[in-house]
Parts: structure tokens; C-alpha cells; sequence
């Protein structure tokens, strides 16, 4: 009798820890990527010497699922090769962070709220994306609210930020938010709405972000400055046909209490299928510029997008640069081409130039090449490319650089290998 007890106990013992570990996963990511620049982000002048080096991400992540809830939790780790020196007790450039970090409470099966540190990303990415192209990708504190049924869905979000842990409010600066730069935000509110039908689908952004202000003297509070910015991305696609685009609007103020008006962003693009192994893709983009009067701008800038998606792979617009400046039109065709399975080429060419004159009345900016290749092997993948910018007059202007005193070649080469273990699963 006991014997069976016994053993009864342990099957009991074995079934619960069974199931509680089928609801448990750990996956990872190393994501080691070595690159040559050359021109990479800005002009890089002819006695400059080119910029090589290795950088590594890497990532552990949790995640748990009960009856009504979801836990997840991702570790990560960028290391630059060598920044550290030999036996070292510490991490120098402590760059080990909670990447993300939430909890999904389902109240139905149309309703759930998620809470903690995540990654906002939605349709294309080009307002809110995951950035992952960055090693240390864009994340979010915030507090969701969501809703999805019949092809419908709604999030409401909200943030409020703090930077440290005097936040009794008896002090004159106890609720100040003292980072800076990057439009790192006090407060954001936003609701995105999206309805999916056969072929077509929709969405609207809201979003409000309050930026703290400081006087001169940065001791003291000098209110928020609000900004919003709303608009939509619709998408078509048929057989062989596709289309998408984006229509968005700023007003408000911005960092630093700089009032906006009249700032847009609109874009098209189509896509055709020749065939199973050949795409082709034709768009553009246009990006109102300032307006020049003081206090004042007309610059549309896409925020917490993936913006290293458009406007080239270069990241010469719009990666923490180009926020205030003359806009931009940005005229895109590209091809992909599947070889097999395993193995593809995307390349992109496009040509730039100002939605706002420069100073000297010029707008070209330059052509840029893109290419892309990838190779999926069992477990684990290889990307590499190499982008080229051929720059005109008005890239020199932009950049602040004498064309004599440039390099003859600006371009930038990389490659990456990425590897994803399922751990448990």
C-alpha cells in the first residue's frame, strides 16, 4: 500500500512538473555583425581613416504562459570586441540590460492588458517599430490595453517616465525627467485602431508625447511640451500585386517648446511579382522640411519608427540625425530575387533630395545602392551587403563638408550571423 502511495505521489509529482514546463520557453539570440565604414551615417572626408569593428548581441529570453495570464522576460548583452580589457572584473561600457520585461493578463479572448517593458511595433514600423536592425533594438515602459476580434483591433497605451527614485513630487524638480535627446519622452499616450478585410487593410495612429522643457539654467521645471502626431497606413494586396502607403501629420510642440505646424509625412509603394523568385518594387517618400523661422518648424520626424528601414540603408536621414532639418524626398525602385530556398538578393536604389531648398537654393542629395544577401543554413542564417553613396552639391551642403576635402568613395559593408537556439519550447 505504501509502495503505491508512494508512487502515486511521484506521478503526481512528475504530470505537474510536466505541464508546468510546457508552458514554460527559453529561446536565445547571438547575433555577432562586423562592418567597414566608409561614409556610414555622414561624409567621411578623404584623410579620415575607415571604421572596423565587431559588435555582438546577445539575448536569453523567458517566457511563461498560464490559463489567463503570460509572463516574458528578455536579457541582453551588446559587447563591441576588445572593450574590455584582459581579466577586467566589470563590464566597462555596462551595456547588459532587461530588454523586455512584461506580464499579458487576458480578461476574454477579445480583451488583455500588457504591462512592463516591450517592444511597440506596428504596421510598417515607420512611426512605432522594434528597431532591430540596432543591436540594442527601441523598447517601451508602458501599459496597454487591447482588443482584437473579427479582424478589428484596438490599443490604447500609456507611459508616464521617471530617471531616478525621488519622486515625492515636495520638491521643486521631483517629477523632472532629465534625459534628454533621441525625443526620449515624459508621457505618451496613443490608440492605434486597425480593420483587416480579405485584401484591403487600415489603420489609424493617435499619439500624444509630452517632452519635459528646462530653463536655460536646466535647474529648474519649465513645463511639457506636447506633441502629436496622427495618420494612417493602408495596405492592398492581390495575386501578384501590392500596394501601401502612409499619411501622417504632426502639430504641437516639440523638445524644447519649438512649436510645429504644417508638418507631414506621405508615402506610396507598390510592389509586382514576375514570379516565385523575382519581385519588383517602385515608391517614394516625402518628408516636409522646416520652414526656416525661428521658434517655429515645419519638419515632420518619424519618431520611434525602424527608421533605419527607409531612406536607405546608409541611415544618412533620420537615425538620430536629421531632425530639424530641410525634409526630404526620397525616390526608391528595388528587386529581390530568390535563387532557392535558402539563398536571396534584395537590392534598392535610390535617389534623394530636400522638401526644403538649402541655403544656396540647392535640393539633389544623391543616389544611394543597396544590396542585401542572405543564406539560410540548418539552424542558423548569414547576412551580408554593401551600400554605395554617390553624393551631389547639396549632400556636401547638408553634411557640412567641402566637396574637395571628401573621400572619392563613401560606402559601408557588413555582415552578420544570426543564430536563434530554441532552448525549450
Amino acid at each position: 500500500m505504501k509502495k503505491i502511495k508512494t508512487l502515486t505521489i511521484l506521478g503526481l509529482l512528475m504530470f505537474t512538473t510536466i505541464n508546468a514546463w510546457s508552458q514554460f520557453t527559453i529561446d536565445g539570440e547571438f547575433r555577432p555583425r562586423t562592418e567597414y565604414r566608409h561614409g556610414f551615417g555622414t561624409l567621411i572626408a578623404k584623410d579620415a581613416e575607415p571604421g572596423y569593428g565587431i559588435s555582438t548581441r546577445a539575448r536569453l529570453n523567458f517566457g511563461y504562459k498560464k490559463d489567463n495570464y503570460s509572463f516574458y522576460m528578455s536579457l541582453q548583452d551588446v559587447l563591441v570586441w576588445g572593450e574590455n580589457r584582459q581579466i577586467l572584473p566589470k563590464d566597462l561600457n555596462n551595456s547588459f540590460a532587461v530588454f523586455q520585461v512584461w506580464a499579458q493578463i487576458d480578461f476574454n479572448e477579445n480583451w488583455n492588458t500588457k504591462i512592463g517593458r516591450q517592444v511597440l511595433s506596428y504596421d510598417d514600423q515607420r512611426i512605432m517599430g522594434g528597431l532591430d536592425w540596432a543591436q540594442q533594438g527601441r523598447n517601451h515602459d508602458a501599459i496597454l490595453i487591447k482588443h482584437k476580434k473579427d479582424g478589428f483591433l484596438f490599443d490604447l497605451g500609456f507611459a508616464y517616465n521617471q530617471d531616478y527614485d525621488n519622486i515625492s513630487g515636495f520638491q521643486s524638480v521631483g517629477n523632472t525627467y532629465n534625459t534628454k535627446g533621441f525625443f526620449s519622452y515624459k508621457t505618451m499616450l496613443y490608440g492605434y485602431f486597425k480593420k483587416t478585410w480579405n485584401n484591403f487593410s487600415g489603420s489609424l495612429l493617435l499619439l500624444n508625447n509630452g517632452f519635459q522643457n528646462f530653463e536655460e539654467d536646466r535647474e529648474t521645471q519649465d513645463g511639457i511640451s506636447n506633441l502629436q502626431t496622427f495618420g494612417t497606413h493602408l495596405k492592398y494586396g492581390k495575386g501578384k500585386f501590392g500596394a501601401s502607403s502612409n499619411l501622417f501629420l504632426q502639430t504641437g510642440e516639440r523638445q524644447g517648446a519649438i512649436e510645429v505646424s504644417n508638418a507631414y509625412l506621405a508615402s506610396l509603394d507598390l510592389s509586382y511579382k514576375i514570379s516565385e523568385k523575382t519581385g519588383l518594387g517602385i515608391g517614394a517618400e516625402m518628408i516636409s522640411g522646416n520652414d526656416k523661422e525661428s521658434g517655429k518648424t515645419s519638419a515632420f520626424f518619424p519618431l520611434y519608427g525602424t527608421n533605419h528601414k527607409f531612406n536607405g540603408f546608409m541611415d544618412y536621414f533620420y537615425v538620430g540625425n536629421h531632425a530639424n532639418s530641410i525634409g526630404l524626398i526620397d525616390l526608391h525602385a528595388s528587386a529581390k530575387f530568390k535563387f532557392s530556398k535558402k539563398s536571396e538578393l534584395f537590392a534598392k536604389l535610390l535617389y534623394f533630395s530636400g522638401e526644403k531648398a538649402l541655403p544656396s537654393g540647392d535640393k539633389s542629395l544623391g543616389t544611394e545602392l543597396d544590396l542585401v544577401y542572405t543564406h539560410k543554413f540548418k539552424g542558423f542564417l548569414i547576412k551580408g551587403g554593401y551600400s554605395h553613396m554617390f553624393p551631389l552639391d547639396g549632400m556636401y551642403e547638408l553634411k557640412g563638408l567641402e566637396k574637395d576635402l571628401a573621400a572619392s568613395t563613401q560606402n559601408w559593408a557588413w555582415v552578420m550571423l544570426v543564430i536563434k537556439p530554441k532552448i525549450l519550447n
